[in-house]
C-alpha cells in the first residue's frame, strides 16, 4: 500500500484530478493484491447507487434556480426588514440573509456570489467600508453548508454511512450559533466605526417584505417540517424543494423563463458529474484503504498522542482546519472521511456530531488562503484584491472558531434535534 500511496500523492502533486488519482491508486493496489478487477466496476456501481446521494443533484438545482429567480433580492430586503434597525444594521442583514439563504442553496459559494453581490453594492452604497462589508459577506457564507440543504453532508452521509436526515438536523444550532456569534462582532464593529442603522421599522413595512419574500422562505420551513415530520426522507425532499423552487421561479415571481430552465438543468448536470465521479472513486479507495488496515493504523497513531476522547478531538481540528487550507472541502472529504470516520466511531463520537466537525472545518478552509474560494468569489464580486478581504475577514475566524469549539465539546449542539426529531 506504501508504493501506491507514493504514486497517488505523485499524481496529486503533478495536478491530476482527484477522481482519477483515486480511480488509477485504487484499481493499482487491486492489481498488486491479486484481487479481481472486477471489484472495480462492483465497487464504484455501488457506491452510485445510493439513495442519499440522489438528493445531491436536486439541492444543487434548487440552488441554480433560487440564484436565477429573485429570491436573493427579497431575502435581503426582508432580513433588512428584521435587524436594520441596529447599529450596523446592514452588516446584521447580511449575515441573517445569509442564514435564510443557507436553507436553500447550501452552498458558501452560492451565497457569496449570488447573494454577496446584492448585500455588498447595499453596504457601500450605505457608507459601509467596502472591506468591511466582503468580510461579513466571506465569513456569513461559511453558513451555507451548515444549516441544511448541504452537498457536504450529503456526501459525508454516502461515505460514512450516517443519516442524512440526522446530519440536516445537527447543522440547524451550530449554524444558528454562527450567525448569532458573527452578528456579535459585527456589533462591535459598528459602534467602533458609528455604522449607520436604518429608521426602526413599522409592522407594515416588516408585514411587506415578509409578503414579498413569503414563498423563498417557505422553501426551508418546507424542507425541515418534511424531513421532521417523516412525510419525506431527505432524499425526496431534494425533489419536492427543486420542483418548488422551479414553480416560484416560473410562476410567483417570474424573474426567468422556460427557456432558461435546460441552462440550469445542464449546469446542475455538469457540477453533479464531478461530484458523482469523486464519490465513486473516493468510496472504492476507501474499501482499498480499508483492505489495507490503514484507519486501524491511524487510529492506533492518533490514539498514542493521547486515548483521551477530548485530546484526541482537538488533533482532528487542527488536521482539518490546515487540511481545508490547502484543498477543497469535497474533495477533502472523499480522502479523509473513510480513514476519520471508523476512528471517531472507536472513541465514542457520536457520528452526527462528527460529521457536523468534518463539514464546519472543511467549510472555514472556504475563507483561509491559499485556497480560499469564497475569499477569491468576495473579492471578485466586492472588485477588491484577495489580500484585502483576507486582512478584512480574518478577524471573522474568531466567532467561528468559537462556535466550532462548542460543536467539537458540547455534543447536544448536533445532536438535540435529530434526538428529539428522530430519536437518533
Amino acid at each position: 500500500m506504501t508504493v501506491v500511496l507514493i504514486i497517488w500523492i505523485v499524481m496529486l502533486l503533478l495536478g491530476t484530478p482527484i477522481y482519477v488519482s483515486l480511480g488509477i491508486a485504487s484499481s493499482l493496489f487491486i492489481i498488486l493484491n491479486d484481487f479481481s478487477l472486477l471489484t472495480v466496476p462492483q465497487r464504484v456501481i455501488n457506491a452510485a447507487n445510493s439513495f442519499p446521494l440522489l438528493a445531491a443533484p436536486f439541492f444543487i438545482l434548487m440552488g441554480n434556480v433560487m440564484n436565477n429567480s429573485g429570491v436573493t433580492k427579497r431575502l435581503f430586503n426582508f432580513a433588512s426588514a428584521l435587524v436594520g434597525w441596529m447599529r450596523g444594521g446592514l452588516g446584521h442583514a447580511n449575515v441573517v440573509g445569509s442564514m435564510f439563504f443557507a436553507g436553500m442553496s447550501g452552498s458558501a459559494v452560492a451565497d457569496a456570489g449570488g447573494l454577496g453581490s446584492i448585500e455588498i453594492q447595499a453596504m457601500r452604497e450605505s457608507g459601509y467600508d467596502v472591506d468591511f462589508a466582503a468580510a461579513v459577506t466571506a465569513s456569513s457564507a461559511v453558513i451555507g453548508p451548515i444549516i441544511p440543504p448541504s452537498l457536504p453532508m450529503v456526501i459525508y452521509a454516502v461515505l460514512a454511512n450516517v443519516s442524512l436526515g440526522g446530519l440536516f438536523l445537527g447543522g440547524v444550532i451550530p449554524g444558528i450559533l454562527m450567525g448569532t456569534a458573527l452578528m456579535v462582532l459585527v456589533a462591535i464593529y459598528a459602534k467602533k466605526r458609528n455604522y449607520p442603522k436604518l429608521p426602526f421599522p413599522t409592522a407594515k413595512f416588516i408585514w411587506t417584505a415578509f409578503k414579498n419574500s413569503f414563498f423563498a422562505l417557505m422553501a426551508p420551513f418546507i424542507l425541515f417540517m418534511g424531513i421532521a415530520s417523516g412525510i419525506f426522507t431527505p432524499t425526496e425532499a431534494a425533489v419536492v424543494a427543486a420542483f418548488y423552487s422551479i414553480l416560484i421561479g416560473l410562476f410567483i415571481y417570474k424573474e426567468f423563463s422556460i427557456k432558461d430552465l435546460p441552462r440550469m438543468i445542464l449546469m446542475t448536470i455538469d457540477t453533479n458529474g464531478v461530484v458523482l465521479g469523486l464519490v465513486m472513486t473516493a468510496v472504492l479507495f476507501g474499501w482499498a484503504l480499508a483492505v489495507a488496515g490503514i484507519p486501524q493504523d491511524m487510529a492506533n497513531f492518533l490514539i498514542s498522542f493521547s486515548g483521551n476522547a477530548f485530546v484526541f478531538i482537538f488533533i482532528i481540528n487542527i488536521f482539518l482546519l490546515c487540511v481545508g487550507c490547502f484543498m477543497e472541502g469535497n474533495a477533502a472529504q472523499m480522502i479523509l472521511v473513510p480513514i476519520l470516520a471508523p476512528i471517531a466511531l472507536s472513541i465514542g463520537l457520536d457520528p452526527i456530531q462528527f460529521g457536523v466537525m468534518v463539514v464546519f472545518n472543511l467549510m472555514v478552509g472556504t475563507v483561509t488562503p491559499p485556497v480560499g474560494i469564497v475569499l477569491f468569489v468576495t473579492a471578485n464580486v466586492a472588485g477588491i484584491s484577495f489580500e484585502r478581504v483576507l486582512k478584512a475577514t480574518a478577524p471573522f475566524l474568531v466567532p467561528l472558531f468559537v462556535v466550532l469549539i462548542l460543536v467539537s465539546y458540547c455534543s447536544p449542539i448536533t445532536t438535540f434535534l435529530p434526538g428529539l426529531v428522530m430519536g437518533k
